[in-house]
């Protein structure tokens, strides 16, 4: 029997449930009012948008006829010298205009998008207080990944994530090893981050979910360096499961495949730990 061949299905439930204390009923009237206020400032923003959509064309074709009065001034026969100056400060003045109601337009876009955003980010933490604590927490982290400033470079974006775990923010973690394998999923560091995100289930004692990682991990990278720590969290998890024989086969395994690893020196003593309370066990059910 292999444990990495055993399935695990994912069984998660959840049911919010309508607050009805005078705490719950203030959260939704928040709510409700920074919903009002998001769609207004969507509204304005939109208007401010179209304002700076109408007004580009403008400027292009000042530009436009700026550098034909410019392209005309010395062969100009219609005119004299002087007129065309004229008129070319003139366009000048225009296009100069219409620069500051651009400029006018993109800070107030900016302005909106800031005030937007700040809106929506309060909304979505209100609305995560009345589903709950969990719910609250998961928001916080989304807000916290989304803030992180992310290296475009593959080896720095892992030891970002790396970082987040070892900080204690386990979920921000989760989402960075998360969307590092969507990035470079067929890369050799994807196995660092599949057992990454299988820390991320360990730390919080979600076996199911971890073994599915240290599973990709043993299987799909079976040389990454952290391939044995991941048979030996393996067996961890299955120990928590009550599933004492793939616990013993992940610590075999661990045993057989790294044998000079440190994983494998712990994996020796918790296999003789396991013989041990099995060989108790066996005596006393003779007596």
């Amino acid at each position: 029997m292999n444990w990495r061949c055993v399935l695990f299905a994912l069984l998660m439930s959840g049911a919010v449930g309508c607050m009805t204390t005078s705490r719950g009923r203030a959260l939704e009237a928040r709510v409700d009012k920074l919903t009002q206020e998001n769609e207004k400032l969507s509204a304005q923003l939109k208007d401010v948008q179209e304002k700076l959509a109408a007004t580009i064309p403008k400027i292009d074709a000042k530009i436009a006829e700026v550098s034909k009065a410019l392209s005309s001034l010395d062969t100009a026969t219609r005119r004299s010298g002087a007129d065309a100056l004229v008129q070319l400060q003139k366009n000048i003045e225009d296009v100069a205009e219409l620069r500051g109601q651009l400029e006018t337009y993109v800070h107030q876009v900016d302005e909106l998008e800031t005030s937007t955003k700040k809106h929506s980010d309060e909304t979505e933490l209100r609305l995560a207080e009345i589903q709950g604590p969990d719910a609250a927490k998961a928001a916080l982290a989304r807000r916290k990944f989304e803030e992180l400033k992310k290296p475009t470079d593959k080896k720095a974006y892992l030891k970002l994530a790396n970082e987040q775990l070892d900080d204690g923010e386990v979920a921000v973690a989760r989402q960075l090893y998360a969307e590092f394998i969507k990035k470079w999923g067929k890369d050799d560091l994807a196995g660092e981050a599949h057992f990454g995100l299988g820390e991320t289930f360990y730390e919080q004692d979600k076996c199911r979910e971890a073994l599915a990682e240290f599973g990709k991990v043993v299987q799909e990278y079976p040389r990454t360096k952290s391939a044995p720590d991941a048979y030996l969290h393996s067996a961890d998890c299955f120990k928590k499961l009550k599933m004492s024989n793939e616990s013993r086969l992940a610590l075999e395994e661990v045993i057989r495949n790294h044998p000079r690893s440190s994983a494998a020196k712990e994996a020796k003593v918790k296999l003789a730990e396991l013989r041990g309370k099995k060989s108790n066990g066996a005596k006393g059910s003779g007596r």
